[in-house]
């Protein structure tokens, strides 16, 4: 098999941010079938050693572009660009705002043990989630590298709450 150039040629699908999914699941199926290191266990040891690398490489293309934050990452990677989220922290005054407005009902909603109040904060980031997706969705596709990277900075931040948010309901649940 020989080796394409990025992932969205592994997978034979367009450099876009919308993935179509069940074909992206298809076609990784059909690959983990082709390159599994069962099927070369009689191989010649150089076989095996290309096998399961070729496995690694498939499963981590999955999972890249499964994964919607590790898909817009990994495009501004392609495209030469860099998120910069070590040393790039700058964000827009009005979302860091926002940032401490949705800390701070986090910590009173999670110490009150109200799972209403989680829930609904939880609704909020997803929508913002949303809505943060469609905007880099366009920016990506119309290469735009620097609007691009800010909204993926947002994003992160979204889904590290989001993940937070999930803690704490989870922390309700037991």
């Amino acid at each position: 098999m020989n080796s394409p150039s990025d992932h969205f040629e592994l997978f034979g699908l367009p450099r876009r941010f919308a993935v179509d999914l069940p074909a992206l699941e298809k076609r990784y199926r059909d690959l983990q079938r082709e390159v599994h290191p069962d099927r070369f266990s009689t191989a010649p040891v150089s076989e095996q050693r290309q096998s399961m690398e070729m496995a690694t490489r498939v499963n981590e293309a999955y999972r890249t572009l499964k994964t919607p934050l590790l898909r817009v990452r990994y495009m501004l990677e392609l495209e030469g660009g860099d998120v910069l989220a070590e040393t790039n922290t700058a964000m827009p005054r009005e979302f860091l705002m926002q940032q401490m407005g949705w800390r701070e009902v986090l910590e009173e909603a999670a110490e009150a043990r109200n799972a209403q109040r989680l829930d609904a904060l939880d609704a909020q980031v997803g929508a913002e989630l949303d809505a943060t997706f469609a905007d880099v969705e366009v920016a990506l596709d119309a290469r735009d590298g620097a609007t691009s990277a800010s909204l993926v900075r947002k994003l992160m931040f979204l889904d590290k709450l989001r993940e937070e948010i999930g803690a704490a309901q989870e922390r309700l649940e037991n």
